[in-house]
């Protein structure tokens, strides 16, 4: 079966680096792609369904935005499960602050090159190993600045109340992005910030490795003769 991930701002593919799914589960990418200039969230998840092969079962994982794609993606087509990392399903459940940051118009205030700066210094800041270090910076250098500046104002103008079924989400509890207070994960990783995905690999893939199987296609019985 095929799971496909989506990263989150400013990343892509190279985040999923040190995931390994169970025998039998296939890893797919939804990549980013050029966004309208006034296109919404939704719309946006729309046309990025066209990377999917819908012709059998699949799975998503999304990473923060990329979790909120996914959500998105699930109201349009029927994956088999949706697994969010370090996000949150409904939009009720982004900080106050956020909703103040909306109403201020701080993220068309903000250019690009400072919310790409600012990412990157705080890395001085984090315990992951000089390698991951020098991984996500080098992610954050890569980053389309429109890509960013679009979907900052994306997140903040989200509104869903549907929570797909069925849906897993593992969450951090020092995530510094979407607080764990205000959100009602399915896993916990203590000690764990936004970016566990690279951080605590290990702990994601044991997590993943006891949701997946479950969902492994049965075989008929004369396929396994």
């Amino acid at each position: 079966m095929n799971v496909y991930f989506i990263s989150g701002i400013g990343g892509d593919r190279r985040l999923f680096h040190y995931i390994q799914l169970p025998e039998d589960f296939h890893t797919g990418f939804v990549d980013w792609i050029e966004p309208g200039e006034k296109e919404s969230l939704p719309d946006y998840a729309f046309r990025l369904t066209e990377q999917i092969d819908t012709r059998q079962p699949f799975i998503l994982v999304g990473v923060s935005l990329g979790g909120i794609m996914a959500v998105e993606i699930a109201k349009r087509l029927t994956p088999v499960a949706t697994i969010l990392i370090s996000s949150i399903p409904v939009s009720a459940q982004l900080p106050a602050y956020y909703i103040a940051a909306r109403h201020l118009r701080l993220a068309q205030l903000l250019p690009a090159s400072f919310i790409k700066g600012a990412s990157s210094f705080k890395r001085w800041f984090t315990r992951e190993p000089a390698a991951d270090k020098k991984l996500i910076r080098q992610m954050i250098r890569d980053g389309e600045p429109r890509f960013i500046k679009w979907a900052l104002n994306a997140v903040l103008d989200w509104r869903n109340e549907e929570v797909p079924q069925p849906l897993w989400h593992i969450h951090g509890t020092r995530d510094e992005v979407f607080p764990i207070r205000f959100t009602r994960p399915s896993h916990t990783i203590h000690r764990a910030g936004h970016l566990l995905v690279i951080s605590h690999a290990a702990a994601i893939n044991g997590i993943l490795g006891e949701i997946l199987p479950s969902y492994r296609p049965v075989l008929p019985a004369s396929a396994t003769r």
